[in-house]
């Protein structure tokens, strides 16, 4: 099989302020894990300071994303937008993932929370039962790339 005759779309890369006004612009992403060969992914409603991405994660003592968490070396997050036909972008943000201490924990009362997380998603859990903790994923590679002229 040839390429000449598949259509595509040009991609380029995203400057500073571009993957910046992306970031700020939304709330929820893809959060890829890794244990013993095994990925999981989930989507996260995280904030973004400029530096690092804050992550809002819960459990209700059954949590698989948490025991992932615990093994992953290096995370990575995922944040794209498509909006046919041609336009789309896509963010990645790679590095180490941790959970905040107690001290850094309080820097996210309920107010903050609010404030910088999207609304909380409850499933099937007794919402007395859900626990909430905040991680951050300490951005060692942040790279963005733009869909550009739209060849057939």
């Amino acid at each position: 099989m040839t390429l000449d005759r598949i259509e595509y779309v040009y991609t380029f890369g995203m400057d500073d302020e571009d993957i910046a006004e992306a970031i700020e612009t939304n709330d929820v992403g893809v959060l890829s894990l890794a244990s013993d060969g095994d990925a999981y992914a989930i989507p996260v409603s995280f904030h973004y300071d400029g530096s690092s991405l804050y992550l809002r994660l819960t459990s209700d003592g059954n949590s698989k994303k948490l025991s992932y968490v615990d093994d992953t070396a290096e995370a990575c997050f995922v944040l794209h937008a498509v909006d046919p036909p041609d336009d789309s972008w896509s963010i990645v943000a790679t590095g180490p993932i941790r959970e905040l201490t107690a001290a850094e924990q309080e820097a996210f009362d309920e107010t903050a929370i609010n404030e910088r997380f999207s609304e909380l998603r409850i499933f099937d859990e007794e919402i007395e039962a859900v626990g909430l903790t905040i991680y951050e994923l300490e951005i060692e590679e942040l790279t963005g790339r733009k869909t550009g002229d739209h060849i057939t």
